[in-house]
């Protein structure tokens, strides 16, 4: 039967419950809720949806009797009981038995008993259980609705962590709070305690008064404490707290506190908008820096206190559909400060700001970068700043015989205090025409012709002889043709599909007079795999392969059920005998080129194994060697990286000088949500590999190791850091971390 009922109404929710008493009323109640409901016609506010198995009314006493999966439906909220009387005399309304409450936020409430005033707005409910659409849940053996729909329980708990195992059945959560009182304001999604204590594995501890957010929402307070040991700074205590600006920005102000040094105060803010979104946090205090730090030239070291930070500044902002602003920014006041208060372990800090805009078939931008270098061997004046540089690049379909052709227009102006300048402007056309034969091979076509203007000065600034270039201006023409054939061959092998793919290339390119031209990003230059059958092998613009070469190798694949196979290898061959421009050490000095290749094999999710090397031409004496290995889950994992560059070089250069070096890390779960986990980093070089290396030839970098407990809403760990080398006022040393996370607390 259905009754509309024309009273104002609001049906009541609640949450908690007292963890001592009621810790088992926080499993889950043996009824469901009432599902959601269409209405057959508009209704107003003040009309209630009523469907029940049986209905009575009692015309002398005025009370309305309605049983048998009793449901209530109005604007959203909905409840389900066994039974619900109306006294119309009275006012009072009583729902009983397997009551469950449903409001329009997807909050469900369960209890045993609710009383309701006669207008259904205010009520009590005892023996209750809510469970929150956001996450977690609240017992209470008492509640109230009050005005604006803020309930107030007492007796109460409140848990986000699972009560159930794995196997369906109950168990303690790992983190509760009890109290004498909560208050719930599900407007702001916020829960209030009075007289609480939290719970954590049994130990417990007082909150006197304390209050978080529910869900994901931003909102003011404190976040999770901090706690870290070092050898230079002592025992650090930080506090954030979070400010709730708006829906669309915050703001924390972080307080750092140390035995051994001096306060630290940290900020961090964030904003969206129309435009796009952008972040920046700061650092600032004031220490002292160590005695033995290097400086540059003309500057005495200091060890008095001083203002000392660090700030990193990132945003975008979407214009247009094509057009975009972007930067970054970081900056440090001096070489040290990142790695004695373990922000940031980057060498250098570089700083980007520019605007582009990109469609189908065009690109612009416009840009510029800074660089600071933490290095304490380095000289802070020379490092470079580059503003601007702009690029264009255009494509479009080749109208004669259906290639595609790119242009490019590029500029860039390299500055620096106290080192070489260099302003560059090329513009180039490159033509790529890719066709398949009645046979099966891909054959690509490609032609690339550009024209270079430099002016370089003060070039007697730069150490490395082959980096200058000529001083003055200085122009160079670019041409080269290239043909590139693959002829892949695929069955059925071992089960699976197997593809085998010989690939051989020809590019022809004239004499170029490079050294004339100064090399500012062309440097790091080494034959890999990655850039074996490039048209150029030098990275960056400032340098490009002449002569005619061909490359040739293959490439190998196999695919099984679970396994899978990926490698090539490959080397090249250039016709002229004259000296090259490529540096000693690099596998391409001579006319035969060393022998690269990659091998990639993958077993699952459980291994991943990849392995580069360069083998000597002469005698196959291994001159790169790089492995980098995963075996394991997500849980328990062994990682394995060895890096060992041998490039033969007599003579090495700042870019290509050899390194040794093996990194090893893993995690082992256990016990369900226990883990161990370490890594460690060793340098391997010693002075026979590289004469400016200071190792001898087992040199610690850093290692850590932890133990962590992790669950579904908790996660506790301590993890131990050593650092073994001595950075300034970074001291060598040990420290620790504590972490605690629990969820939904915190803010």
């Amino acid at each position: 039967m259905r009754l509309a009922l024309l009273r104002t109404a609001a049906l009541p929710l609640t949450l908690a419950a007292w963890a001592p008493a009621f810790g088992q009323e926080l499993q889950d109640r043996p009824v469901a809720p009432p599902p959601p409901v269409v209405a057959t016609a508009p209704r107003t506010d003040d009309q209630i949806d009523f469907t029940a198995d049986t209905l009575e009314y009692d015309f002398n006493a005025e009370v309305v009797n309605a049983s048998g999966d009793v449901r209530l439906f109005r604007q959203g909220e909905r409840l389900r009981a066994d039974k619900v009387t109306w006294n119309r005399e009275t006012g009072q309304v009583v729902a009983e038995g397997n009551i469950a409450v449903t409001n329009p936020e997807g909050d469900i409430a369960y209890g045993d008993r609710i009383e309701l005033t006669d207008t259904l707005r205010d009520g009590v409910i005892n023996n209750m259980l809510v469970v929150l659409e956001q996450g977690g849940r609240i017992a209470a053996e008492r509640g109230e609705r009050q005005d604006g729909g803020v309930l107030r329980v007492t007796r109460a708990a409140y848990t986000p962590c699972a009560v159930e195992n794995s196997a369906g059945c109950p168990k303690e959560p790992s983190w509760k709070i009890t109290a004498a009182e909560v208050i719930y304001n599900p407007d702001a999604k916020r829960i209030r305690y009075k007289g609480a204590r939290v719970s954590l594995f049994g130990l417990s501890l007082p909150l006197p008064a304390f209050s978080h957010t529910i869900g994901a929402d931003n909102a003011p307070g404190l976040l999770a404490p901090q706690f870290r040991i070092s050898r230079v700074n002592g025992l650090e205590f930080a506090l954030p707290y979070h400010f709730d600006l708006g829906p669309n920005r915050d703001l924390t102000l972080t307080p750092h506190v140390f035995t051994g040094a001096l306060p630290m105060a940290q900020a961090n803010y964030r904003e969206y908008n129309s435009l796009g979104a952008f972040e920046v946090t700061g650092y600032a205090t004031y220490s002292s820096r160590s005695d033995d730090l290097v400086t540059e030239d003309g500057v005495a070291p200091t060890s008095e206190n001083a203002f000392r930070g660090y700030i990193d500044a990132v945003g975008r902002a979407q214009l247009d559909p094509n057009w975009t602003a972007f930067g970054s920014i970081r900056a440090a006041t001096d070489k040290t400060f990142l790695r004695r208060y373990d922000i940031s372990r980057d060498d250098r800090l570089r700083s980007n700001i520019g605007l582009q805009r990109i469609s189908e078939n065009s690109y612009f931008s416009i840009q510029g970068w800074a660089v600071q270098s933490l290095r304490l061997d380095d000289v802070g004046q020379v490092q470079p700043i580059a503003l601007p540089e702009i690029d264009f690049r255009h494509r479009l379909t080749d109208p004669w015989l259906g290639g595609r052709v790119t242009f490019q227009l590029n500029s860039l102006a390299i500055a620096r205090d106290g080192g070489q300048d260099t302003q560059r402007a090329f513009a180039s056309a490159l033509w790529e025409l890719r066709r398949i034969t009645d046979w099966g091979q891909e054959v690509t076509f490609s032609a690339f012709a550009r024209g270079d203007i430099y002016n370089t000065q003060q070039t007697a600034l730069t150490a490395t002889e082959i980096y200058r270039g000529d001083e003055g201006f200085n122009t160079r023409g670019i041409g080269a043709v290239a043909v590139d054939v693959k002829w892949p061959f695929i069955g059925q092998a071992f089960g699976g599909d197997q593809r085998i793919t010989p690939r051989v290339q020809m590019v022809a390119a004239p004499h170029i007079e490079n050294l004339a031209i100064p090399n500012e990003d062309a440097r790091a230059v080494d034959l890999e795999d990655s850039n074996l059958f490039a048209l150029n092998r030098f990275p960056g613009y400032d340098r490009f392969e002449d002569s005619t070469r061909f490359t040739y190798g293959v490439d190998y694949a196999l695919d099984l059920s679970g396994v899978s196979i990926n490698a090539n290898i490959g080397q090249s061959y250039r016709l002229t005998d004259r000296a090259s421009l490529f540096p000693a050490g690099t596998g391409l000095t001579d006319r035969w080129s060393d022998i690269v290749g990659r091998t990639e094999v993958r077993v699952g999710q459980f291994v991943g194994f990849t392995h580069r090397y360069r083998l000597d031409k002469d005698g196959f004496a291994i001159r790169r060697n790089e492995v980098d290995a995963t075996v394991g889950s997500r849980k328990t994992y062994a990682l394995v990286g060895y890096l060992r560059l041998n490039r033969d070089n007599e003579q090495p250069i700042e870019d290509l000088r050899d390194r040794e070096e093996v990194r090893l890390g893993g995690r082992v779960a256990f016990a369900g949500f226990w883990s161990v986990f370490g890594s460690a980093t060793v340098d391997l070089t010693d002075a026979e590999e590289d004469p400016l290396s200071l190792s001898d030839g087992f040199e610690p970098i850093r290692h850590r190791l932890g133990v962590q407990y992790e669950d579904d809403c908790v996660r506790l760990g301590v993890t131990w850091r050593r650092d073994y080398q001595d950075n300034g006022d970074a001291r060598a040393g040990n420290s620790f971390l504590l972490t605690l996370a629990l969820t939904n607390l915190g803010r």
